[in-house]
């Protein structure tokens, strides 16, 4: 697997990687903030009144119950397998190429769990740019161990470029509930914090690590609580 593969590369030479990484957090974090886009007031619109009350009774139904656990577990996976990739990537782990391709497969466990509601294509679509959020951030980091600072500049509005497209997709796909600036919004904060993880890891900061993953996880809890709540409000029936 091409990621498992470049995440083996960027194992050597340490002192440089910190260096180069440092850097790109810079530059990622400034072209990420430079990236948002602020929505319209016609992109924020309010659920429809027909559907609210239904919806805040299937929230709390059994089966809402039980699609907000699932969601919460998906993106819970998501950012432990993330973490675990880190630390075996910097720590040169022999457990380097399992954790990867378990993180990729969460990609497509996340996707396949929208497929009930969107389809089966808007299911590879999110599987895809879920992926390419995971080979974005192997290409990113292993052009900063090579010292390649244009390369860490495209690599950054690309990886930056992407999470966006997650965020479009998810907006397009439930606007009443999902705004595409809220959506942005929650997508960088977990790129910028990701970034900030790794790059305390390469500085063997680890007591700021813990506390940023700590960040991490309370913050994709919220991000997995809005997907679900989103999709139960568009779909109540479903929840019943």
């Amino acid at each position: 697997m091409r990621s498992a593969t470049a995440l083996r590369h960027w194992s050597s030479r340490a002192a440089l990687a910190v260096a180069a990484f440092v850097a790109v957090a810079a530059v990622a974090l400034g072209l990420g903030a430079g990236d948002d886009h602020v929505a319209s007031a016609g992109e924020q619109a309010t659920p429809q009144h027909s559907h609210e009350a239904l919806a805040s009774a299937a929230i709390h139904t059994k089966a809402g119950h039980a699609f907000q656990d699932e969601m919460r577990k998906l993106w819970e996976d998501h950012v432990t397998w993330t973490r675990l990739a880190i630390v075996s990537f910097v720590d040169d782990l022999d457990d380097l190429d399992p954790t990867v391709a378990r993180l990729i497969r969460n990609q497509s466990d996340i996707g396949n769990a929208i497929r009930p509601f969107y389809g089966k294509q808007a299911a590879a679509r999110l599987t895809a740019l879920l992926e390419g959020h995971i080979n974005g951030a192997v290409e990113l980091l292993t052009a900063a161990k090579a010292g390649d600072q244009a390369g860490v500049e495209r690599e950054s509005a690309e990886w930056y470029r992407n999470g966006n497209q997650i965020a479009d997709f998810l907006s397009a796909a439930n606007r009443d509930n999902w705004p595409r600036k809220t959506m942005r919004s929650m997508m960088k904060k977990h790129l910028d914090d990701t970034l900030l993880e790794a790059t305390q890891r390469l500085q063997g900061d680890h007591v700021a690590e813990v506390r940023t993953y700590d960040h991490i996880h309370d913050h994709i809890l919220k991000m997995a609580d809005a997907l679900s709540s989103g999709i139960i409000a568009q779909f109540p029936e479903k929840f019943e």
